[in-house]
Protein backbone atom coordinates (compact mmCIF):
# COMPACT_ATOMS: atom_id res chain seq x y z
CA UNK A 1 0.00 0.00 0.00
CA UNK A 2 2.76 2.39 0.86
CA UNK A 3 4.50 1.60 -2.39
CA UNK A 4 1.29 2.38 -4.30
CA UNK A 5 0.94 5.73 -2.52
CA UNK A 6 4.54 6.49 -3.26
CA UNK A 7 3.76 6.11 -6.97
CA UNK A 8 0.34 7.80 -7.05
CA UNK A 9 1.34 11.01 -5.22
CA UNK A 10 3.92 12.17 -7.79
CA UNK A 11 1.52 11.28 -10.62
CA UNK A 12 -1.19 13.38 -9.00
CA UNK A 13 1.17 16.33 -8.56
CA UNK A 14 2.29 16.11 -12.20
CA UNK A 15 -1.32 15.94 -13.39
CA UNK A 16 -2.22 19.00 -11.34
CA UNK A 17 0.74 20.92 -12.78
CA UNK A 18 -0.24 20.02 -16.37
CA UNK A 19 -3.81 21.07 -15.70
CA UNK A 20 -2.65 24.39 -14.30
CA UNK A 21 -0.46 24.98 -17.35
CA UNK A 22 -3.38 24.31 -19.67
CA UNK A 23 -5.78 26.52 -17.81
CA UNK A 24 -3.32 29.42 -16.99
CA UNK A 25 -3.55 32.30 -19.51
CA UNK A 26 -0.36 33.39 -21.33
CA UNK A 27 1.10 36.69 -20.22
CA UNK A 28 1.60 39.24 -23.00
CA UNK A 29 3.07 42.76 -22.70
CA UNK A 30 1.01 45.62 -24.13
CA UNK A 31 1.72 49.29 -24.86
CA UNK A 32 -0.67 52.23 -24.84
CA UNK A 33 -1.16 54.57 -27.75
CA UNK A 34 0.07 58.11 -27.11
CA UNK A 35 -0.38 61.59 -28.52
CA UNK A 36 2.95 63.32 -29.00
CA UNK A 37 5.13 65.38 -31.30
CA UNK A 38 6.90 62.94 -33.59
CA UNK A 39 10.06 63.84 -35.45
CA UNK A 40 10.63 61.40 -38.27
CA UNK A 41 14.37 60.84 -38.61
CA UNK A 42 16.19 58.88 -41.27
CA UNK A 43 19.25 57.26 -39.68
CA UNK A 44 22.19 56.14 -41.82
CA UNK A 45 25.91 56.64 -42.24
CA UNK A 46 28.13 58.95 -44.22
CA UNK A 47 31.67 60.10 -44.91
CA UNK A 48 33.25 63.54 -44.54
CA UNK A 49 35.06 65.47 -47.25
CA UNK A 50 36.07 69.13 -47.64
CA UNK A 51 33.67 71.45 -49.46
CA UNK A 52 36.64 72.94 -51.35
CA UNK A 53 40.11 71.46 -51.59
CA UNK A 54 43.29 71.57 -53.67
CA UNK A 55 45.89 68.85 -54.12
CA UNK A 56 49.47 70.12 -53.82
CA UNK A 57 51.34 68.51 -56.72
CA UNK A 58 55.06 68.60 -57.47
CA UNK A 59 56.28 70.50 -60.53
CA UNK A 60 59.53 68.59 -60.50
CA UNK A 61 60.41 65.28 -58.92
CA UNK A 62 63.01 64.73 -56.25
CA UNK A 63 63.90 63.62 -52.75
CA UNK A 64 62.04 65.34 -49.91
CA UNK A 65 64.85 66.88 -47.89
CA UNK A 66 62.72 68.60 -45.26
CA UNK A 67 59.03 69.00 -44.45
CA UNK A 68 58.29 72.53 -43.28
CA UNK A 69 54.75 72.02 -41.91
CA UNK A 70 52.68 69.41 -40.10
CA UNK A 71 49.32 67.90 -40.92
CA UNK A 72 46.42 69.94 -39.55
CA UNK A 73 48.26 73.26 -39.86
CA UNK A 74 46.52 76.38 -41.19
CA UNK A 75 48.24 77.26 -44.48
CA UNK A 76 48.56 80.60 -46.31
CA UNK A 77 48.37 80.83 -50.07
CA UNK A 78 51.94 80.45 -51.35
CA UNK A 79 53.34 79.16 -48.06
CA UNK A 80 56.32 76.79 -48.37
CA UNK A 81 55.44 73.22 -47.39
CA UNK A 82 58.56 71.21 -48.19
CA UNK A 83 62.06 71.42 -49.64
CA UNK A 84 63.42 68.97 -52.19
CA UNK A 85 67.10 68.04 -52.30
CA UNK A 86 69.01 69.89 -55.08
CA UNK A 87 72.65 68.71 -55.06
CA UNK A 88 74.99 70.97 -57.04
CA UNK A 89 72.33 73.44 -58.13
CA UNK A 90 73.43 76.22 -55.79
CA UNK A 91 77.03 75.89 -57.00
CA UNK A 92 75.77 76.15 -60.57
CA UNK A 93 73.80 79.26 -59.61
CA UNK A 94 76.89 80.87 -58.05
CA UNK A 95 78.89 80.17 -61.22
CA UNK A 96 76.15 81.67 -63.36
CA UNK A 97 76.04 84.78 -61.17
CA UNK A 98 79.84 85.17 -61.48
CA UNK A 99 79.51 84.95 -65.27
CA UNK A 100 76.94 87.78 -65.17
CA UNK A 101 79.37 89.96 -63.19
CA UNK A 102 82.14 89.24 -65.72
CA UNK A 103 80.16 90.12 -68.86
CA UNK A 104 78.67 93.18 -67.18
CA UNK A 105 82.19 94.44 -66.46
CA UNK A 106 83.18 93.85 -70.10
CA UNK A 107 80.10 95.75 -71.28
CA UNK A 108 80.87 98.66 -68.96
CA UNK A 109 84.38 98.88 -70.42
CA UNK A 110 83.11 98.87 -73.98
CA UNK A 111 80.48 101.49 -73.22
CA UNK A 112 83.25 103.65 -71.64
CA UNK A 113 85.22 103.51 -74.92
CA UNK A 114 87.08 100.27 -74.82
CA UNK A 115 89.03 97.97 -72.62
CA UNK A 116 91.03 99.68 -69.92
CA UNK A 117 94.35 98.21 -71.11
CA UNK A 118 93.83 99.43 -74.68
CA UNK A 119 92.88 102.93 -73.52
CA UNK A 120 95.84 103.08 -71.16
CA UNK A 121 98.21 102.08 -73.98
CA UNK A 122 96.86 104.79 -76.31
CA UNK A 123 96.92 107.46 -73.60
CA UNK A 124 100.53 106.51 -72.70
CA UNK A 125 101.62 106.82 -76.34
CA UNK A 126 99.83 110.16 -76.66
CA UNK A 127 101.56 111.46 -73.54
CA UNK A 128 104.99 110.43 -74.85
CA UNK A 129 104.33 111.96 -78.30
CA UNK A 130 103.14 115.22 -76.75
CA UNK A 131 106.41 115.48 -74.85
CA UNK A 132 108.37 114.73 -78.01
CA UNK A 133 106.35 117.30 -79.97
CA UNK A 134 106.98 119.97 -77.35
CA UNK A 135 110.72 119.34 -77.60
CA UNK A 136 110.58 119.22 -81.41
CA UNK A 137 108.63 122.48 -81.53
CA UNK A 138 111.23 124.19 -79.33
CA UNK A 139 114.00 122.90 -81.61
CA UNK A 140 112.15 124.18 -84.69
CA UNK A 141 111.58 127.61 -83.15
CA UNK A 142 115.32 127.84 -82.31
CA UNK A 143 116.37 126.81 -85.84
CA UNK A 144 114.00 129.40 -87.38
CA UNK A 145 115.70 132.14 -85.31
CA UNK A 146 119.13 130.90 -86.36
CA UNK A 147 118.06 130.84 -90.04
CA UNK A 148 117.02 134.51 -89.76
CA UNK A 149 120.44 135.28 -88.28
CA UNK A 150 122.12 133.23 -91.04
CA UNK A 151 123.43 130.94 -88.33
CA UNK A 152 121.62 127.84 -89.64
CA UNK A 153 120.54 126.56 -93.02
CA UNK A 154 116.97 126.39 -94.31
CA UNK A 155 117.44 122.63 -94.83
CA UNK A 156 117.94 122.11 -91.11
CA UNK A 157 114.79 124.14 -90.39
CA UNK A 158 112.81 122.05 -92.92
CA UNK A 159 113.98 118.82 -91.29
CA UNK A 160 112.87 120.09 -87.87
CA UNK A 161 109.49 121.07 -89.31
CA UNK A 162 109.06 117.55 -90.73
CA UNK A 163 109.75 116.03 -87.30
CA UNK A 164 106.95 118.14 -85.79
CA UNK A 165 104.58 117.10 -88.61
CA UNK A 166 105.42 113.43 -88.12
CA UNK A 167 104.62 113.68 -84.41
CA UNK A 168 101.34 115.49 -85.18
CA UNK A 169 100.40 112.71 -87.60
CA UNK A 170 101.10 110.10 -84.96
CA UNK A 171 98.98 111.99 -82.42
CA UNK A 172 96.15 112.27 -84.94
CA UNK A 173 96.41 108.55 -85.66
CA UNK A 174 96.19 107.70 -81.96
CA UNK A 175 93.17 109.99 -81.56
CA UNK A 176 91.48 108.24 -84.48
CA UNK A 177 92.35 104.86 -83.01
CA UNK A 178 90.76 105.94 -79.74
CA UNK A 179 87.50 106.87 -81.48
CA UNK A 180 87.26 103.54 -83.31
CA UNK A 181 88.54 101.42 -80.45
CA UNK A 182 84.95 100.14 -79.74
CA UNK A 183 82.58 99.40 -82.63
CA UNK A 184 78.79 99.47 -82.22
CA UNK A 185 78.62 95.78 -82.95
CA UNK A 186 81.04 95.07 -80.09
CA UNK A 187 78.74 96.84 -77.62
CA UNK A 188 75.67 95.01 -78.97
CA UNK A 189 77.45 91.67 -78.70
CA UNK A 190 78.48 92.43 -75.12
CA UNK A 191 74.93 93.35 -74.19
CA UNK A 192 73.69 90.09 -75.69
CA UNK A 193 76.21 88.16 -73.59
CA UNK A 194 74.89 89.95 -70.48
CA UNK A 195 71.30 89.03 -71.31
CA UNK A 196 72.28 85.43 -71.93
CA UNK A 197 74.14 85.21 -68.63
CA UNK A 198 71.21 86.80 -66.74
CA UNK A 199 68.77 84.38 -68.37
CA UNK A 200 70.94 81.48 -67.24
CA UNK A 201 70.88 82.83 -63.67
CA UNK A 202 67.08 83.13 -63.81
CA UNK A 203 66.85 79.57 -65.13
CA UNK A 204 69.00 78.20 -62.33
CA UNK A 205 67.12 80.25 -59.72
CA UNK A 206 63.84 78.92 -61.10
CA UNK A 207 65.05 75.35 -60.78
CA UNK A 208 66.04 75.96 -57.19
CA UNK A 209 62.70 77.70 -56.48
CA UNK A 210 60.82 74.68 -57.82
CA UNK A 211 62.55 72.60 -55.18
CA UNK A 212 60.53 74.54 -52.59
CA UNK A 213 56.98 73.16 -52.75
CA UNK A 214 54.40 75.86 -52.03
CA UNK A 215 50.68 75.71 -51.36
CA UNK A 216 48.50 76.96 -54.23
CA UNK A 217 45.68 77.91 -51.84
CA UNK A 218 44.91 78.85 -48.25
CA UNK A 219 43.20 76.43 -45.88
CA UNK A 220 43.89 73.48 -43.57
CA UNK A 221 46.54 70.94 -44.56
CA UNK A 222 44.31 67.96 -43.78
CA UNK A 223 46.18 65.32 -45.78
CA UNK A 224 49.98 64.98 -45.60
CA UNK A 225 51.13 61.39 -46.28
CA UNK A 226 54.71 62.36 -47.24
CA UNK A 227 57.63 62.29 -44.80
CA UNK A 228 61.29 63.41 -44.90
CA UNK A 229 63.36 61.24 -47.22
CA UNK A 230 60.49 60.22 -49.51
CA UNK A 231 61.08 60.34 -53.27
CA UNK A 232 58.34 61.88 -55.38
CA UNK A 233 57.92 62.14 -59.13
CA UNK A 234 56.73 65.22 -60.98
CA UNK A 235 52.94 65.40 -60.63
CA UNK A 236 52.79 63.37 -57.41
CA UNK A 237 50.60 64.71 -54.58
CA UNK A 238 52.49 66.06 -51.58
CA UNK A 239 49.31 66.83 -49.60
CA UNK A 240 45.83 68.36 -49.75
CA UNK A 241 44.69 71.78 -48.55
CA UNK A 242 41.00 72.48 -48.03
CA UNK A 243 38.36 74.56 -46.27
CA UNK A 244 37.04 72.54 -43.30
CA UNK A 245 34.37 74.87 -41.92
CA UNK A 246 31.88 73.95 -43.11
CA UNK A 247 32.53 70.39 -44.26
CA UNK A 248 30.58 68.22 -46.66
CA UNK A 249 29.12 64.89 -45.59
CA UNK A 250 28.32 62.37 -48.29
CA UNK A 251 25.36 60.58 -46.66
CA UNK A 252 24.44 57.13 -47.98
CA UNK A 253 20.65 56.75 -48.08
CA UNK A 254 19.10 53.42 -49.04
CA UNK A 255 17.12 53.58 -52.26
CA UNK A 256 13.65 52.96 -50.68
CA UNK A 257 14.22 55.89 -48.30
CA UNK A 258 15.29 58.46 -50.91
CA UNK A 259 11.74 59.71 -51.35
CA UNK A 260 11.80 61.04 -47.78
CA UNK A 261 14.80 63.30 -48.43
CA UNK A 262 14.45 66.93 -49.54
CA UNK A 263 16.87 69.82 -49.95
CA UNK A 264 17.02 72.02 -46.84
CA UNK A 265 16.09 69.32 -44.32
CA UNK A 266 18.04 69.54 -41.02
CA UNK A 267 20.87 67.05 -40.55
CA UNK A 268 22.58 65.96 -37.34
CA UNK A 269 26.00 64.25 -37.34
CA UNK A 270 27.70 62.19 -34.64
CA UNK A 271 31.13 60.58 -34.61
CA UNK A 272 31.90 57.47 -32.56
CA UNK A 273 35.41 58.77 -31.86
CA UNK A 274 33.94 61.76 -29.98
CA UNK A 275 30.92 60.37 -28.10
CA UNK A 276 28.45 62.90 -26.76
CA UNK A 277 29.27 65.46 -29.47
CA UNK A 278 27.11 66.36 -32.45
CA UNK A 279 27.26 68.72 -35.41
CA UNK A 280 24.37 70.16 -37.39
CA UNK A 281 23.73 71.27 -40.94
CA UNK A 282 21.31 70.71 -43.79
CA UNK A 283 20.75 68.75 -46.99
CA UNK A 284 22.32 70.61 -49.94
CA UNK A 285 21.85 68.23 -52.85
CA UNK A 286 19.88 65.07 -53.59
CA UNK A 287 21.58 62.21 -55.46
CA UNK A 288 21.63 62.06 -59.24
CA UNK A 289 22.03 58.29 -59.34
CA UNK A 290 21.83 55.14 -57.24
CA UNK A 291 25.07 53.21 -56.72
CA UNK A 292 26.11 49.97 -55.08
CA UNK A 293 27.66 50.26 -51.62
CA UNK A 294 28.52 46.75 -50.51
CA UNK A 295 25.22 44.89 -50.46
CA UNK A 296 23.22 48.16 -50.40
CA UNK A 297 21.81 50.29 -53.22
CA UNK A 298 22.19 53.87 -52.05
CA UNK A 299 21.97 57.45 -53.20
CA UNK A 300 24.66 59.88 -52.10
CA UNK A 301 22.96 62.83 -50.40
CA UNK A 302 25.31 65.81 -50.02
CA UNK A 303 24.98 67.68 -46.72
CA UNK A 304 26.81 70.74 -45.43
CA UNK A 305 27.77 70.61 -41.75
CA UNK A 306 29.14 73.41 -39.57
CA UNK A 307 32.55 72.50 -38.15
CA UNK A 308 33.70 75.55 -36.14
CA UNK A 309 36.30 73.69 -34.06
CA UNK A 310 37.72 71.79 -37.07
CA UNK A 311 37.21 68.59 -35.06
CA UNK A 312 35.72 66.73 -38.02
CA UNK A 313 38.35 65.86 -40.62
CA UNK A 314 37.98 64.51 -44.17
CA UNK A 315 37.74 60.75 -44.45
CA UNK A 316 35.91 60.39 -41.14
CA UNK A 317 33.02 57.88 -41.10
CA UNK A 318 30.07 59.40 -39.23
CA UNK A 319 26.49 58.67 -38.23
CA UNK A 320 23.92 60.84 -40.00
CA UNK A 321 20.36 61.66 -38.94
CA UNK A 322 18.18 63.52 -41.45
CA UNK A 323 15.02 65.07 -39.98
CA UNK A 324 12.58 64.29 -42.78
CA UNK A 325 9.25 65.18 -41.10
CA UNK A 326 7.78 66.63 -37.88
CA UNK A 327 4.17 65.74 -36.95
CA UNK A 328 2.42 67.56 -34.11
CA UNK A 329 -0.03 65.65 -31.87
CA UNK A 330 0.55 62.35 -33.70
CA UNK A 331 -1.13 59.14 -32.51
CA UNK A 332 1.86 56.85 -31.93
CA UNK A 333 2.71 53.32 -30.86
CA UNK A 334 6.06 51.53 -30.44
CA UNK A 335 7.61 50.47 -33.75
CA UNK A 336 8.03 46.98 -32.29
CA UNK A 337 4.25 46.58 -32.04
CA UNK A 338 3.75 46.78 -35.81
CA UNK A 339 3.58 43.35 -37.44
CA UNK A 340 3.54 42.20 -41.06
CA UNK A 341 1.25 39.21 -41.18
CA UNK A 342 -1.94 39.63 -43.24
CA UNK A 343 -0.90 43.13 -44.17
CA UNK A 344 0.45 45.75 -41.80
CA UNK A 345 -1.28 45.69 -38.43
CA UNK A 346 -1.24 45.15 -34.68
CA UNK A 347 -2.94 42.96 -32.10
CA UNK A 348 -5.33 45.06 -29.99
CA UNK A 349 -6.51 44.03 -26.54
CA UNK A 350 -10.21 43.87 -25.78
CA UNK A 351 -10.04 45.01 -22.19
CA UNK A 352 -13.51 43.65 -21.35
CA UNK A 353 -12.85 40.06 -22.41
CA UNK A 354 -9.05 39.91 -22.22
CA UNK A 355 -8.84 38.64 -25.80
CA UNK A 356 -6.80 40.04 -28.66
CA UNK A 357 -7.89 40.98 -32.17
CA UNK A 358 -5.90 41.60 -35.31
CA UNK A 359 -6.38 45.08 -36.73
CA UNK A 360 -4.90 46.50 -39.93
CA UNK A 361 -3.32 49.94 -39.53
CA UNK A 362 -1.87 52.61 -41.77
CA UNK A 363 1.39 54.08 -40.56
CA UNK A 364 3.00 57.44 -41.23
CA UNK A 365 6.04 59.20 -39.84
CA UNK A 366 8.39 57.39 -37.50
CA UNK A 367 11.54 57.79 -35.47
CA UNK A 368 13.89 55.21 -34.01
CA UNK A 369 11.34 54.03 -31.38
CA UNK A 370 7.81 55.06 -32.32
CA UNK A 371 5.62 55.22 -35.40
CA UNK A 372 2.60 57.35 -36.26
CA UNK A 373 -0.70 55.55 -36.84
CA UNK A 374 -2.87 57.31 -39.42
CA UNK A 375 -5.83 54.91 -39.22
CA UNK A 376 -6.92 51.71 -37.49
CA UNK A 377 -6.45 52.71 -33.84
CA UNK A 378 -8.00 54.98 -31.23
CA UNK A 379 -6.44 56.93 -28.39
CA UNK A 380 -7.63 54.38 -25.82
CA UNK A 381 -6.29 51.27 -27.57
CA UNK A 382 -3.44 49.15 -26.27
CA UNK A 383 -1.37 47.01 -28.63
CA UNK A 384 0.60 43.82 -28.09
CA UNK A 385 4.36 43.98 -27.87
CA UNK A 386 6.69 41.19 -29.01
CA UNK A 387 6.93 38.19 -26.65
CA UNK A 388 7.47 34.43 -26.69
CA UNK A 389 3.71 33.86 -27.04
CA UNK A 390 2.36 33.09 -30.52
CA UNK A 391 -0.55 35.48 -31.01
CA UNK A 392 -3.75 35.04 -33.00
CA UNK A 393 -7.14 36.70 -33.02
CA UNK A 394 -9.42 35.46 -30.20
CA UNK A 395 -6.56 34.39 -27.95
CA UNK A 396 -7.26 35.15 -24.30
CA UNK A 397 -4.25 36.55 -22.49
CA UNK A 398 -3.10 38.04 -19.25
CA UNK A 399 -2.01 41.56 -20.24
CA UNK A 400 0.80 43.55 -18.69
CA UNK A 401 0.51 47.22 -19.66
CA UNK A 402 3.86 48.93 -20.15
Amino acid sequence: MKKLLFILVPVAILGWFVYQQKTELPTVPFAKTAREKLASTLSTNGKLEPVEYTDVRLITGGLVQRMLVKQGAAIRNGQALAELAAPGQRDELAAAQARVAQVQAELAGLEAGGRGSDIAEIEGAQSRLKGQREAAQKSLDSLNRLVQANAATKFEADQATQVVRDIDNQLASLAQKRTVLVARTDVDAARARVREAQANVALMAGRIARNVVKSPAAGILYNLPVRDGAFLNAGDVLGSVGQLDPVRVRVYVDEPELGRVAVGQPVRITWDALPGREWTGKVEQKPTQVIALGSRQVGEVLCTIANPGIDLVPGTNVNAFILTQVVENALTIPRTAVRHESGVGVYVLDKATGTITWRNVKTGASDALRVEVLSGLKDTDVVAQPSDVTLKSGLKVTPTIQ
